[in-house]
């Protein structure tokens, strides 16, 4: 047997040799927390616990497999397959498996998952007679899940006052009736679903006594991991599990408690101390992750909670750099940033694409860093998550959009004619290409011409003319005039945003950020501030062309990771880009009225910071699209809460290039980089007037002083009058007649440098 206790610093062994009596391992960000776990398992062993009289919980699979084979091979015998590691779920699952009788439940029970439960529940609300678009599966299954993992069962649901009123709130009073259904219906299955292994788990030890001794009995000693993310049920359960011996070790980072939407409640790690008595306290807060810059921005973001339990990081790694905060113009100029930083660390300072990350607080924020490490051919996969344009709710709207512009795209339009439902079945659908095939048609010439087809029905006309009422609109509106109407009349928006469960808020969330990106395309000005109108076929060509770029290997490991910071916790990169750093995003506007809420984003920041190992960048706009408007933000105050003097500040402003796609081509990016060629090239073109020589004092005046009817000069266009001014004082666009040569340009004041010509 090696000797497993090398290595460990003085506080890692002291909780490693701590054996009888509770104990709780305060494992600071990157500070061996796996190590001391699997250590502490094998030095138990080792004094003569036996393996069976041991029980380990995880959160995954993955660190139960690492527990087990790190033990195993500490002790250099095969006795660690005895011990009861796994996650709550598989453990729970294994014991009712051999307690199933006391329930009622067989031996050999099924263990649904979210899909088979959701279609219970589908099944459940058809045969209540409920409106299934009001009582949508996934809303209801969140309901039940919520309450099962709090301790709640159908009755006490059905009577519980606080409960009743949010069901009537959201007028969905009958979910207390659904779950007591779907109860007695997963019973007469025989089945549990994922929630039942916890709330049967729960149910076995409260009404059966001989069972909760047994098992008191066979757990001497009890180690949780990631303690900070337990709900009640796990809770609960854990408490009942080592009452009689208390030997109870739980490992875990308050400060890294980011899961409360999951049921997890921080309480359960800051109240330990009040749980048992002679708690003995463990603080690991030498971190061997990161440089010692970053731990200072660390400790200072978290030292603003109250709600915590104290502890400073420190490292004998380097000093390290500096942290760089960038501000940038826009949302899309962020995305822009990152990826030429990437490249830029990867020709000075040689980093993989593996090296880097990118965190955000939300999976919407993903399409511009997406789209600028396409335009870049870096690399990248989306880790939790599915790339912005391939996800259902978005494919849906954009085949609408499709749709409008080109009819003869059968596929697009079996999408979405029944989406959202209005009566268009399979079996209609199923005819309608039979008829076509028979006539030689298309899908669209079917629908849209009953008379010569013979396929009728009201629904069909209905969607023929809708279809064709948004095809009208595209003579004389631009693409998100299209677009907005589009998501409006359909109901498509609507939908989404009546789905009030996590899921759903998502979908909505992405949803508007596509629209998001199609206004900023309508009003992206060029180089010059030129606003001109954009089509949605110009539009739908530019997000086919980038949505259709080479898909990389998944088997590729040499990949920039894009996550949000939930999905990242538990990881580490040399080089992590934290971005979106702005009031109302990050920290999230629905936790700014509630301490709890806003010392969580806090934490989550924490996690974000805490994952870079040698270079960390914090990133935040200007102003991005929200809801279809251009929003100027605020700075994130997680921002003031860093230290100065470990910060590089830098600001870049490139928004006058294009904010989606690739607009131009080889040839036009080839002049972006040698104006004198781009020069050239417009002498040369055919019919070009003759470049306007800017007035020696020529000095840009403010945008927020023009008004109508003023002369103005622009440094390429010359001299004009404004003629008309629209918009706010954030997006003022003037229409100014330039007379003979370039005529009526519409102009972005903000962008474009203008001077006031004084009579």
């Amino acid at each position: 047997m090696q000797n497993y206790l090398e290595g460990l610093n003085e506080q890692q062994r002291v909780a490693v040799e701590h054996m009888d009596g509770p104990i709780m391992i305060v494992a600071g960000a990157g500070s061996g927390k796996t190590k001391v776990l699997t250590t502490r398992i094998a030095h138990l062993m080792n004094k003569g616990v036996d393996a069976f009289n041991i029980l380990a919980l995880t959160f995954t699979n993955k660190a139960a497999a690492e527990m087990k084979e790190r033990v195993e091979k500490a002790l250099g015998n095969t006795e660690a397959r005895n011990l009861y590691i796994g996650t709550f779920h598989s453990v729970f699952a294994r014991i009712l498996r051999g307690e199933a009788h006391r329930l009622g439940y067989p031996n050999n029970f099924t263990i649904y998952d979210t899909d088979d439960a959701k279609s219970i529940i589908k099944d459940i609300v058809k045969e209540m007679n409920l409106d299934d678009k009001h009582y949508k599966a996934a809303y209801v299954y969140n309901r039940i899940s919520a309450a099962k993992n709090s301790l709640i069962d159908p009755a006490i649901y059905k009577q519980d006052t606080q409960i009743q009123q949010e069901d009537a709130r959201t007028t969905r009073p009958l979910i207390g009736d659904i779950y007591d259904a779907y109860a007695k219906r997963c019973f007469k299955n025989g089945a549990m679903d994922f929630d039942d292994l916890l709330f049967k788990m729960y149910v076995l030890l409260t009404h059966f006594p001989e069972a909760l001794a047994k098992y008191q009995g066979r757990f001497q000693y009890i180690l949780i991991d990631e303690y900070q993310d337990t709900n009640l049920a796990q809770y609960a359960i854990i408490k009942m599990l080592g009452a009689r011996h208390e030997n109870i070790c739980v490992v875990g980072d308050d400060a890294q408690s980011i899961y409360s939407f999951r049921g997890a409640t921080v309480q359960n790690i800051l109240q330990f101390q009040d749980d048992y008595e002679d708690v003995q306290i463990v603080k690991l807060e030498q971190n061997y992750r990161s440089t010692q810059t970053i731990l200072n921005v660390a400790n200072n973001v978290i030292g603003n909670n109250k709600n915590q339990i104290p502890k400073e990081l420190w490292t004998s790694n380097a000093e390290g750099e500096k942290i760089m905060l960038v501000r940038t113009m826009t949302d899309n100029d962020e995305g822009r940033f990152v990826a030429d930083a990437i490249k830029e660390q990867q020709m000075r300072n040689h980093y993989a694409n593996k090296d880097f990350a990118v965190l955000y607080r939300t999976n919407a924020q993903s399409r511009s860093f997406e789209e600028s490490l396409r335009r870049m051919n870096i690399p990248y996969r989306l880790v939790g998550g599915t790339s912005f344009y391939q996800r259902k709710e978005v494919k849906d709207y954009l085949a609408y959009l499709r749709t409008i512009v080109n009819t003869q795209d059968e596929e697009n339009i079996k999408r979405v004619i029944n989406y959202p439902a209005r009566g268009i079945g399979k079996t209609s659908i199923e005819k309608i290409i039979v008829r076509a095939n028979e006539l030689n048609k298309t899908f669209w010439e079917i629908i849209s011409d009953p008379e010569t087809s013979g396929v009728r029905s009201s629904q069909l006309e209905n969607f023929v003319m809708m279809i064709r009422s948004f095809q009208a609109m595209l003579v004389k509106q631009n693409a998100y005039d299209v677009a907005f109407a589009v998501g409006k009349h359909t109901g498509l928006v609507q939908e989404l945003y009546n789905d009030k469960s996590v899921e759903g808020l998502a979908r909505y969330e992405n949803v508007q950020e596509l629209l998001n990106s199609i206004k900023e395309f309508t009003e992206t000005p060029d180089e010059d501030g030129e606003l001109k109108e954009k089509s949605l076929g110009s539009y739908l060509q530019q997000i086919t062309l980038l949505t259709d770029a080479d898909q990389n290997n998944d088997k590729d490991a040499d990949v920039v990771k894009l996550m949000t910071i939930h999905a990242a916790k538990g990881l580490e990169f040399h080089c992590v880009f934290v971005v979106g750093l702005e009031e109302n995003l990050f920290p999230s506007s629905m936790s700014l009225y509630d301490r709890a809420d806003l010392e969580e984003e806090r934490r989550l920041f924490y996690v974000a910071i805490t994952r870079a190992k040698e270079r960390l960048w914090i990133t935040y706009a200007n102003s991005r699209y929200r809801f279809g408007n251009l929003v100027q933000n605020d700075a994130s105050r997680f921002i003031e809460e860093v230290p100065p003097m470990h910060l590089d500040k830098t600001f870049t402003g490139i928004s006058n290039r294009p904010a989606v796609g690739s607009f131009g081509s080889a040839l036009d990016r080839s002049f972006d980089k040698m104006p004198s060629l781009k020069k050239l090239a417009d002498k040369l073109a055919a019919g070009a007037p003759p470049a306007h020589t800017p007035s020696a004092d020529f000095a840009a005046d403010d945008a927020a002083s023009m008004a109508v009817g003023m002369q103005v000069e622009h440094q390429k266009f010359g001299f004009g009058k404004i003629v008309t001014l629209e918009g706010g004082a954030n997006n003022r666009i003037a229409s100014i007649d330039f007379g003979t040569g370039h005529g009526v340009k519409k102009i972005m004041l903000n962008y474009a440098k203008l001077r006031i010509v004084k009579s």
